[in-house]
């Protein structure tokens, strides 16, 4: 089936339960909407949307030449599973400029509030393929420190300036080759008790930096091409704080859509597998794939066919699901399976 992607995107742009992210493997920006959030630019056709927590600014222009690509992660808790949309581009179009130094850019004329364009844009030096993770500041205090250690890592033990970032807040700016991620919220860590504020926040974390990597092994991305933005679209098992909460039939059914468009085939067919011999009566038939995305695919595919079961009061179908599940789920391998919410442990920044 053909799908616009656009569409997808300006659709999801306004939807509160949907969240989106710019980042690597490491240092990632998160957007996020809260009911009582104060909207200050609203324009989703060109996909922006800004608020007094964050923005969002993804660009049309430069979509147009990327690759969606739909996936589903399996997670360590047995009745969930993880859902999104990779917005990628082949690798030698994807990547930033990778300074590994703090660097000053100057006057942020691209910035999504436009009384910001005059504040100073720092690049923190962070060394990651596809992304640019910046500062932005008007700050006298801040910009004096960040100025005397520029051309220096801010990693090094004797460098000052990660601790003035720390203390200052200043907003965070994340920049891909498809648009860029404003957080304007304060920096998790002991201001906030240690958490991130709910809404629209960022995360670094060192040890994941070193690694180099573009995405967790666990998002299915073809060889080839590079995530250079992320939708999540709302979850039919999950609230938008990581919570439980009841089946939603009308949201697994929407993202079956987006994966059925913009998913891998290797996958889907997995998935197909699994219900037709469902349907047919013939789950003796059923062999584990042997690759590890086949594996994810089959143990998914049960998962979410369990939950239709019980949502619609089929027992002998939540029957059948749960033993298929008791013998390809219950012992499979854990390395299958995604962390709970990637990019949420760790130190953030």
């Amino acid at each position: 089936m053909t799908m616009d992607l656009h569409e997808v995107l300006r659709r999801h742009m306004t939807d509160l339960d949907s969240g989106w992210s710019i980042g690597s493997f490491g240092a990632i920006g998160e957007f996020h909407q809260r009911d009582n959030d104060i909207l200050e630019t609203d324009e989703p056709e060109q996909l922006l949307r800004v608020t007094e927590k964050g923005a969002l600014r993804l660009d049309p222009q430069a979509l147009a030449q990327s690759t969606p690509v739909a996936f589903e992660t399996l997670s360590p808790r047995p009745e969930r599973w993880g859902q999104g949309l990779a917005l990628c581009l082949p690798a030698d179009q994807a990547m930033g400029e990778k300074r590994a130094v703090l660097t000053e850019l100057g006057p942020d004329d691209r910035a999504l509030r436009e009384a910001a364009k005059g504040d100073i844009l720092f690049d923190m030096g962070l060394d990651q393929p596809q992304i640019d993770f910046c500062i932005r500041t008007g700050d006298p205090s801040l910009l004096k420190v960040l100025r005397a250690y520029a051309g220096r890592s801010l990693f090094e033990h004797d460098n000052p300036a990660m601790a003035a970032i720390l203390k200052a807040h200043p907003t965070r700016v994340v920049i891909s080759r498809l648009g860029r991620v404003e957080i304007y919220q304060k920096i998790g860590g002991p201001d906030t008790g240690g958490v991130s504020p709910d809404g629209p926040h960022t995360h670094v974390l060192p040890k994941l930096l070193r690694s180099g990597r573009t995405h967790s092994a666990n998002t299915p991305i073809p060889d080839g091409l590079v995530p250079c933005a992320f939708l999540h679209p709302a979850s039919p098992v999950m609230g938008t704080r990581g919570e439980d909460i009841d089946f939603k039939e009308d949201r697994f059914a929407a993202f079956q859509t987006i994966l059925t468009a913009f998913g891998r085939s290797d996958y889907i067919e997995a998935k197909t597998q699994v219900l037709t011999a469902l349907e047919e009566g013939t789950p003796d038939r059923l062999t584990e794939p042997g690759t590890r995305l086949g594996r994810v695919a089959f143990r998914n595919a049960l998962r979410q066919q369990l939950r239709v079961a019980q949502a619609g009061a089929n027992d002998e179908r939540a029957r059948l699901c749960r033993q298929l599940l008791q013998e390809f789920d219950r012992n499979a391998p854990d390395d299958d399976a995604e962390t709970e919410r990637p990019g949420h442990e760790g130190e953030p920044a």
